[in-house]
């Protein structure tokens, strides 16, 4: 119906009409439209008055999850709108002012428009088309008179004082470290120490928004955001966490299974995360659900002590329904101690090559240093000559032969000026030269990508690095056990058993390796027997 950018222009166009003046940008898209037939026109205003999102269902189709990652934009299926809307209606105090940080073509601004008629609508939107779509959404439904759309980044903008509260909702927009400027990285770290908070720089674009709402927020002010759920584990969301005890004032947190696709263009994880500025109750409410449809008001879950949520260094063990091993189960950790690989600090050195080649052979030790090594085994590792080397040096270097010594000490002043001896790992050890592997493990497993973790049996002894776990059994095993546990765990362990990031990257930590469920070792022989 509608096959480029271009078209959708004119479509929403139409339906602002001819009146509205426009800022330049949007004007432009309006410039170049294509005209749009009324019959077409008036299947989009019928949509859109039946409650729907037409315009950004369209805009989502015409470009791509990728195209639109850059910007963090990914758009907010309505049943979840819906529940954030019904929990800020549920509280007891009504907005003067609502704010949507990241409003892309207005899903939360139109259901708050609706929730709340008489509250001014503030709209924040980088993208010209989808401010386009809003304000088009807006002249149909009927709220443009009270709609202010920002042609801005959410960071930079101010709020003059109200005479009430302020309802702080949206998708704020998920943009990876990698690709926020240093400039934004700097204000992030001092507007966050400004503030009293500790913050890591590998933080992402929706915690800079959280950080902004706490900073131009005040006392009585009140919000709800979704994002991944990534920030209530990983090191860089302490800052967060620290912020919804502090100030913020965390009153709920929903994590949605990716089963339910909280997202529509990923398969993740999702986090509803509610606050009221300024408060603080004693107890915090969390819930984990399966289904959209059991989010409702956001009002269901169980509460925890604020007290024992600050003292986690992570929050999920908190929060996930802990079911309990089926009878005959028992958790995968009460067999193993699970142990992320070594950091080697620099793999442009310490995996060898060229440099390395006249070093002992008893200082390279086959090691698997990508999780293909892995994925391509199949059930067990037999053969390690394929493998890529790991130089491991002793700490003390004093016991070398003379020989050795030479062709060491050579290395090691190639491996100084690669920089090898100022990165933070190297720093941090007791020799900056010795990477310290630890012992083969007997189980191997993969820990990050778009699949299950793969499970292998070592059974050539390679060492690993960080971009895999080792399984080390509590008690000796024997080999058949070992097998038999590989192979249920390759059967019956999925994707969703571990943390789904943006971008549908399932990540487990040794903790999530720990708490897998399987049969105990006298019950396994009857669910691996084919």
């Amino acid at each position: 119906m509608i096959e480029s950018e271009d078209q959708l222009a004119g479509v929403a166009a139409a339906l602002i009409g001819p009146d509205m003046v426009l800022p330049r940008l949007e004007q432009r898209l309006v410039d170049r439209r294509e005209a749009a037939s009324p019959e077409l026109v008036a299947t989009f205003r019928r949509g859109i008055e039946a409650g729907g999102d037409p315009l950004g269902d369209v805009f989502c189709a015409l470009r791509s999850p990728e195209e639109r990652r850059e910007d963090g934009a990914t758009y907010t299926p309505p049943a979840i709108v819906a529940s954030m809307i019904a929990w800020a209606q549920r509280q007891s105090k009504t907005p003067v002012r609502i704010v949507d940080p990241g409003a892309g073509s207005g899903r939360f601004t139109i259901a708050a428009a609706r929730a709340f008629p008489n509250a001014e609508l503030i709209a924040v939107e980088i993208d010209p088309l989808a401010r386009l779509l809003l304000r088009a959404n807006a002249a149909v439904i009927g709220f443009a008179d009270r709609l202010f759309v920002r042609a801005s980044d959410f960071r930079r903008i101010s709020l003059p004082a109200t005479n009430g509260p302020t309802l702080f909702i949206g998708n704020p927009p998920y943009v990876r470290h990698h690709q926020i400027s240093e400039r934004w990285k700097d204000w992030f770290g001092k507007t966050a120490t400004a503030l009293g908070f500790r913050a890591s720089k590998l933080a992402g674009l929706h915690i800079h928004f959280f950080l902004k709402t706490r900073s131009i927020g005040r006392p009585g002010d009140f919000g709800a955001f979704i994002t991944a759920a990534e920030w209530i584990d990983v090191n860089y969301g302490s800052v967060l966490r620290q912020m919804l005890a502090n100030g913020l004032g965390g009153a709920s947190l929903h994590v949605i299974s990716p089963d339910a696709r909280p997202f529509a263009d990923a398969l993740t994880t999702g986090a509803i995360t509610a606050f009221n500025l300024g408060e603080r109750p004693d107890r915090f409410l969390v819930d984990s659900v399966d289904s959209v449809e059991s989010l409702a008001d956001l009002s269901s879950g169980s509460t925890i002590e604020w007290a024992t949520l600050e003292e986690a260094p992570r929050w999920s063990i908190h929060i996930r329904k802990g079911a309990k091993p089926a009878p005959g189960h028992i958790e995968l950790g009460d067999l193993f101690r699970v142990h992320r690989g070594q950091v080697s600090g620099a793999n442009g050195v310490w995996i060898a090559g060229p440099q390395a080649e006249k070093l002992p052979k008893r200082y390279l030790l086959p090691c698997i240093t990508k999780a293909r090594d892995l994925l391509e085994a199949g059930a067990t590792l037999e053969d390690a000559s394929g493998l890529r080397r790991v130089v491991d040096l002793p700490r003390d270097l004093n016991d070398l032969e003379d020989a050795e010594r030479d062709s060491v000490e050579r290395f090691l002043v190639w491996a100084r000026k690669q920089g090898a001896h100022e990165s933070y790992v190297a720093r941090h050890r007791r020799a900056w030269w010795s990477v310290g592997l630890k012992d083969p493990a007997p189980i191997l497993c993969t820990y990050m990508a778009r699949r299950a973790p793969g499970f292998v049996r070592n059974a050539c002894g390679a060492r690993h690095l960080n971009i895999a776990h080792g399984l080390y059994p509590r008690e000796p095993l024997d080999d058949a056990t070992l097998s038999r546990l590989v192979a249920y765990l390759s059967k019956n362990v999925c994707i969703n058993s571990g943390r789904i990031y943006a971008g549908g990257l399932a990540k487990f930590e040794p903790g999530e390796v720990s708490r897998l469920p399987v049969p105990s070792p006298d019950r396994l022989p009857e669910f691996t027997v084919q």
